[in-house]
């Protein structure tokens, strides 16, 4: 979870990892905030803040 935002991290045998980097960049651009949460089901909820 600590790297989820690094550019070009990914657990995807063909993922490129810029998702979660450029979501990031753009809504701090924008002054807003993105976070992430683990279920407890699994998976993860993330939210953002404009």
């Amino acid at each position: 979870m600590a790297q989820i935002f690094v550019p070009f991290f990914t657990t995807k045998k063909e993922g490129s990892g810029v998702g979660l980097a450029l979501t990031r960049q753009v809504m701090l651009a924008h002054n807003g905030k993105v976070a992430v949460r683990n279920n407890s089901q699994g998976g993860a909820t993330f939210s953002l803040t404009f």
